[in-house]
């Protein structure tokens, strides 16, 4: 577990790295990168799922502007959930788990997200 709660919702999955800075708009909770595979996408309200974050440590605070908003992921879901990302979710109170094989969770997917326990149920 990287920073405890549960959530339900619908999957976004980036097989790509996400940099929060610059990345995602915390305005609005959409991807802004240019390029990226979710360019154009919400992310809120929904399972952010991706391998790792990249990218500068203003990240953290990205995602802390993102709860503030009222357009952040329900929770995230990482392969590998490195500095930037681990700080921001516990900042902003976003459930988070690492550790995850997320090549078996698509975009679409109805997950359940238990991250007291540190799984991931697709379903």
């Amino acid at each position: 577990m990287i920073s405890p709660g549960k959530a339900k919702g619908e999957a976004i999955v980036s097989r790509e790295p996400i940099g929060f800075y610059g990345g995602i708009d915390a305005k609005t909770g959409v991807v802004i990168e240019k390029g990226h595979e979710l360019e154009g996408k919400s992310v809120k309200d929904k399972i952010l799922v991706f391998p790792q974050g990249k990218g500068s440590t203003v990240g953290s605070y990205v995602i802390y502007g993102l709860k503030k908003n009222g357009v952040a992921p329900a929770a995230i879901v990482n392969k590998e959930t490195e500095t930037i990302v681990a700080t921001g979710v516990i900042l902003a109170g976003i459930p988070c788990v690492d550790g995850i094989d997320i090549d078996k969770i698509k975009t679409g997917d109805k997950l359940v997200v238990d991250a007291d326990e540190a799984t991931v149920e697709i379903g």
